[in-house]
């Protein structure tokens, strides 16, 4: 029986000591409806929490302890308290619901709902929909916040369009197209830029935050979807659905400066906070792959749950 098959017990106070060593990876298991939780340090599985339904957007909070995810199943957020790996509250958020993303500060958390082709905004500390943003593509898969926490930029399976919303107005104010089918984006971390993959057109679209126009276009790999950033700022992250590669693009130059093998239908993405460590969920192969940044090569594959789609790491 394989790692990804077993629920590891474990006390609160063990996997505290693990997460004080180094940080923990957090992977939702879309088909197998768990988390999967990886040490970092040892790129081993420490923990499997079945939590049932089909959870796919993820994110941590800053602290660590709580664990968000979007299950499409309940229509809903649903937080998790990390020391014991149990659902502690469910928010409705609408029907489908997909990626989820904290603002830098913590406080808010946009989460995607697909077929209501709305952003919703929750405010973490009551855990309540404070706003609920239509938008113009539909399908929204990625609602992302720019670092100063002013601008939301969704994009939407069925568009070609990346919609920005002006948080302080709370309405989207610009649609720009981008190619068929968004996907992932992320910002540098000073907020001049975003990039945005358009999965069907294999491309990774460079935004003028201050303007909001593309002012690149860079051919990727078939299937451009996910998007991560460096913490330096000098790297983007985009996995190649199509290829099973991850292609790593220098800003400077928006050049593709490397490409490396993965698993099958690589997904989203989440860096270790030094920008050490990359982890990628890929769906297919039941695995997430690790890559070393500073030598953009693979390092290790861990079993996971079935069908991988996301994963976070405070």
């Amino acid at each position: 029986m394989t790692l990804a098959r077993v629920v590891v017990a474990c006390c609160a106070g063990w996997l505290a000591a693990a997460a004080g060593a180094a940080p923990l990876a957090y992977v939702s298991n879309e088909g197998s409806g768990s988390v999967s939780v990886i040490d970092t340090a040892t790129d081993k599985v420490v923990a499997n929490w079945a939590l049932g339904g089909k959870p796919r957007g993820i994110a941590v909070a800053h602290d660590g302890k709580t664990l968000y995810l979007s299950d499409q199943d309940q229509n809903a957020l649903v937080a998790v308290d990390t020391a014991t790996g149990k659902a502690t509250k469910t928010v409705p958020l609408g029907n489908s619901p997909e990626a989820i993303y904290l603002s830098q500060d913590g406080k808010w958390l946009t989460a995607a709902v697909e077929e209501d082709n709305t952003v919703a905004i929750v405010d973490t500390a009551t855990l309540t929909v404070v706003k609920r943003v239509k938008t113009r593509g539909k399908n929204p898969e990625h609602a992302v916040w720019s670092p100063d926490g002013k601008w939301i930029y969704a994009s939407a399976e069925e568009a070609d369009s990346v919609d920005i919303i002006d948080v302080g107005k709370g309405e989207v104010v610009k649609s720009v197209k981008v190619g068929n089918r968004p996907r992932g984006i992320g910002f540098l971390p000073d907020g001049s830029r975003a990039y945005v993959a358009a999965e069907n057109a294999d491309t990774v679209n460079v935004f003028d935050v201050a303007t909001g126009e593309v002012i690149a276009r860079i051919k990727a790999g078939a299937r451009s979807n996910g998007v991560k950033v460096h913490p330096d700022g000098k790297r983007v992250f985009v996995t190649s659905g199509g290829e099973g590669t991850v292609q790593v693009i220098d800003t400077a130059t928006n050049a593709i400066v490397a490409k490396i093998a993965v698993g099958k239908r690589p997904w989203n993405m989440a860096l270790t906070p030094d920008g050490g460590k990359l982890y990628v969920a890929c769906g297919r192969s039941n695995q997430v792959t690790v890559i070393d940044t500073a030598t953009n090569t693979k390092i290790a594959d861990v079993d996971v749950g079935a069908l991988p789609w996301g994963v976070a790491i405070p």
